[in-house]
């Protein structure tokens, strides 16, 4: 076991939370943690779709523990309530909360480690606390079991309704070591940012407990939040009506691999409006809680993260203010491996085709190693004769396209650079100009055995599409480069990939989640990277070949959730040039990038850029 994965296991045992300057300990939890053994066998946990009753917090305690034992005389060993499940969520300001608020831990916590430890289980639920020493309120979420209290997470990214009574969380995102795996908390609006459930699996968490009021957009996030990180995540919403805010249930239980497990009922209108509680079962297995995506995270790259505690806002005079109306087309084929010839006939046929669909096209997008198709199982010396500079032979084959067609080309090739080899892509403008080189920086393991990764995660300003930036393949799975991005302010993501289902997988969100519904084939990674970095992102695969690519070039878009704008998938296994249209930059839209970068909190970011 690497160094800095014992150290990280040692930091969760302890669950010492150290941030700005700040240090919270749960002494408790340290004492636990000493002489605890582990369970091993699968066991129950259980999400509670309650619906609590503003300004009626005894009632609401008092109804959530009968519902809380309901679930634990069930064989739950791990309950998770809603987000502000004692009081309802809606307050105007602080005086009108303060009579519902409680330290933590206080009484409201003693009620419910009364019975996790009758049963020997935990329980997570949301509520709003008060930090006694300085009369400070938090959105909060609290974790006790059958030892008493265990912790407490403040939530660190925030919705505007509770900025008005609460401040924002100041503990970062502590792991706490139970006999059932190491559980973290999210609340609600925190899973709109990757980096908020990326500090829990960094640490080593197993299990994200996620109390929500949710609408949509918190836990349409879900999938890839348990995917990145390796964790299974229990979420627990509500299924009603408050002060006009409408709150669609669906709390459900995902798997590390992002596949669903369990999901109570959806409700979208307030007609529908259920206020009796539901209660949500799923195993969780301790044998998956070391997992392929958990080993993901040992490939990280935080030397390249370092801009994810940039604030550039509200002043950044780099930034693109103009939108751009796009008619791109993602070139979708069969290709033939290692015959660059037979490749150039398929990409120049697939793009007269476009430009004869659409003459308004202006942005092709090709998969990676576009002339050449992928070459994971040469021997390196056989990859080097593929190889070129980036004035090559294919340099010049794009660059004749783009003025050919007027159209701006990413596409992919083998870079040969001194001794070293590199998976890159190259913008062109339509003029055939160079825009910007990318290399690809994070490899897959049958890529290191050719290739240097690359050492930037730039993002390229272009006159006719604003600023691109350019992810290859597996750099889609981790959500820290497309941050850097949005930070770099892209308006468009290009990513030319190679897929055949070595990472991420359908979406399986409720279909009827989304205002505008994601169409079949539509894949967790990508749509992640699109709404994570408010970027437009298309994405151009390959089909077929024995290598089983599975198509689905798409376009994914900032909000298709609350109608926004319509993501897009090609077929699986269709030859085509797949074209989509959208105009970049949506300032008018109730959340967009410049929402996303005002509203981050970086300074509790910095575990995720420390190498």
């Amino acid at each position: 076991m690497h160094l800095k994965k014992w150290l990280v296991m040692i930091t969760a045992v302890l669950s010492i939370v150290s941030i700005g300057g700040y240090h919270w300990t749960d002494k408790s939890n340290q004492a636990q943690a000493k002489e605890t053994e582990k369970i091993s066998e699968s066991f129950t946990a259980a999400s509670i779709q309650f619906n609590p009753v503003l300004n009626e917090r005894d009632k609401n305690i008092e109804e959530l523990l009968k519902v809380t034992e309901s679930a634990l005389k069930k064989g739950a060993k791990l309950v998770v309530a809603p987000e502000m499940a004692t009081t309802g969520y809606y307050y105007e300001n602080r005086e009108a909360i303060k009579p519902f608020v409680d330290t933590i831990p206080g009484k409201t916590t003693n009620a419910f480690e009364k019975l996790a430890k009758k049963y020997d289980a935990y329980i997570v639920f949301g509520m709003a606390e008060v930090e006694e020493e300085t009369n400070v309120y938090y959105n909060s979420a609290a974790l006790v079991g059958p030892e008493g209290f265990v912790g407490k997470y403040r939530k660190t990214q925030m919705w505007e309704t509770e900025t008005h009574w609460a401040a924002w969380g100041d503990l970062g995102v502590p792991v706490f070591d139970t006999k059932i795996g190491k559980i973290a908390i999210n609340i609600c609006m925190d899973s709109a940012y990757a980096e908020t459930a990326r500090l829990a699996g960094i640490q080593g968490a197993e299990i994200l407990a996620f109390p929500t009021n949710s609408s949509a957009q918190a836990i349409s996030a879900l999938p890839a939040r348990a995917q990145q990180n390796g964790m299974y995540v229990v979420s627990a919403n509500r299924s009603n009506t408050e002060n006009g805010f409408h709150m669609i249930g669906g709390s459900a239980i995902w798997s590390p691999e992002g596949k669903k497990l369990a999901e109570a009922p959806v409700v979208m209108t307030p007609n529908e409006d259920v206020n009796e509680s539901t209660i949500t079962y799923a195993k969780i297995d301790p044998k998956l809680y070391d997992n392929e995506n958990k080993e993901a995270l040992e490939r990280r790259r935080p030397e390249l993260y370092k801009e994810l505690m940039h604030t550039v806002a509200p002043w950044d005079y780099t930034k693109n203010t103009t939108s751009h109306k796009v008619t791109a087309a993602a070139l979708q084929y069969e290709p033939v491996l290692g015959n660059k010839e037979k490749n150039k006939q398929k990409i120049v046929q697939l793009i007269q085709q476009a430009k004869d669909k659409n003459p308004h096209l202006n942005l092709v997008v090709l998969p990676e190693l576009s002339l050449t198709g992928p070459v994971e199982g040469l021997k390196k010396k056989n990859v080097k004769r593929m190889a070129e500079t980036p004035e090559g032979e294919t340099a010049q084959f794009f660059t004749d396209l783009a003025k050919q067609y007027q159209v701006s080309i990413v596409y992919g090739f083998i870079e040969k650079s001194g001794k070293n080899l590199y998976n890159s892509a190259i913008l062109l403008s339509s003029d055939g100009s160079n825009a910007g080189k990318y290399q690809k920086t994070h490899l897959s393991k049958k890529e290191k055995k050719w290739a240097m990764p690359g050492q930037a995660l730039p993002v390229f300003e272009t006159e006719e599409l604003g600023q691109v930036g350019i992810l290859i393949g597996e750099d889609a799975e981790y959500p820290e480069a497309s941050g850097v991005m949005a930070v770099k302010r892209a308006d468009i993501i290009a990513i030319p990939s190679a897929w055949n289902g070595q990472y991420g997988g359908e979406m399986e969100i409720n279909k009827v989640i989304s205002a505008n519904p994601y169409p079949k084939g539509s894949m967790v990674t990508w749509d992640s990277v699109a709404i994570g970095a408010q970027a437009y992102t298309i994405v151009s695969n390959y089909i077929g070949t024995e290598k089983k690519f599975l198509g689905g070039s798409s376009l994914y878009t900032l909000d298709p959730l609350y109608a926004l704008d319509q993501p897009a998938v090609a077929s699986s296994n269709k030859e085509e040039a797949f074209i989509v249209e959208f105009e970049t930059l949506q300032p008018a839209a109730w959340f967009n990038q410049e929402m996303l970068i005002l509203s981050r909190q970086p300074a509790y970011f910095k575990p995720i850029i420390e190498e």
